[in-house]
C-alpha cells in the first residue's frame, strides 16, 4: 500500500484528490496539510511514501516545504501538483528536491499514475516541464561534461534513466550502497545538475541512452 501525505491550501481540492486516490486499491491518504508549515510537520512524523505538493501556499510555500522536507529526509519523495509553470516557481523546486511535476490539469488517474511511477523510483514530468529544462540546460552547457564521466559512472547513469533507485543500482551492479551514493555525487558533479532528475534529463537530451 503506498502511503499518500496531500499538501495543498485548497479543500476542494484536497477533497476530490484524496476521495480519488481512496478507491484505488494500492494507495492510502494518511494524512492532509493546508499549507507547506503543516506539510513540513506531517511529512517528518508521518513519514508517507509520497508527498503530493501545491506550491502557492500561505506561511509556508511548497518550494520552502520541499527543500525543508528533503533537507532533514534526503528520502523524501515530491510529487508536485500544481497550476504554475512559470521559471521561478519550477527551477527552485526541482532544484530543491522534488521528484516529479505535474499540472492541477493533469486527470485524476495520471496523479494516480505518476504516485505510483514515483514510489518505484521513476520522474514523471508534465511534458512542457522536460522542454523548459531541456532548454534550460541548452543554455547553460555549451560543452560535453559526461566525457568526464568514468564507465561505472555512465553505466549507473544509464540505471538512472530507467528509473532505477540507487538500491536497485548496488543491486544490479552487486556494488554497495554507500558507493552507488558516491557515483551518484560525482555524476551530479561533472553534469553540473543539482539532481538526479536534471542528470536524467541531460542523459536524454544528450541522447547518451541506448
Amino acid at each position: 500500500m503506498i502511503k499518500v501525505l496531500l499538501v495543498d491550501d485548497h479543500e476542494m481540492v484536497r477533497m476530490g484528490v484524496s476521495a480519488y486516490l481512496s478507491t484505488q486499491a494500492d494507495i492510502i491518504v494518511i494524512g492532509e496539510a493546508e499549507n507547506g508549515k503543516k506539510g513540513i510537520e506531517l511529512a517528518l512524523s508521518l513519514k508517507p511514501d509520497i508527498i503530493l505538493m501545491d506550491l502557492v501556499m500561505e506561511e509556508v510555500d511548497g518550494i520552502e516545504a520541499t527543500r525543508e522536507i528533503i533537507s532533514h529526509w534526503p528520502e523524501a519523495k515530491v510529487v508536485v501538483v500544481t497550476s504554475f509553470l512559470e521559471d521561478e516557481k519550477l527551477y527552485p523546486v526541482i532544484e530543491a528536491g522534488a521528484t516529479s511535476y505535474l499540472l492541477k490539469t493533469s486527470r485524476a488517474s495520471d496523479i494516480a499514475d505518476a504516485v505510483r511511477a514515483t514510489y518505484n523510483g521513476e520522474t514523471i514530468l508534465e511534458p512542457k516541464v522536460t522542454g523548459k529544462m531541456m532548454t534550460k540546460m541548452r543554455q547553460k552547457q555549451e560543452d560535453s561534461p559526461h566525457e568526464e564521466l568514468t564507465e561505472r559512472e555512465l553505466e549507473i547513469l544509464m540505471l538512472m534513466t530507467e528509473g532505477k533507485s540507487n538500491q536497485e543500482i548496488a543491486d544490479e551492479l552487486f556494488i554497495a550502497l554507500k558507493t552507488v551514493k558516491t557515483h551518484v555525487s560525482n555524476i551530479l558533479s561533472k553534469l553540473n545538475v543539482s539532481d538526479r532528475t536534471q542528470a536524467v534529463i541531460y542523459a536524454f537530451r544528450n541522447r547518451l541512452t541506448k
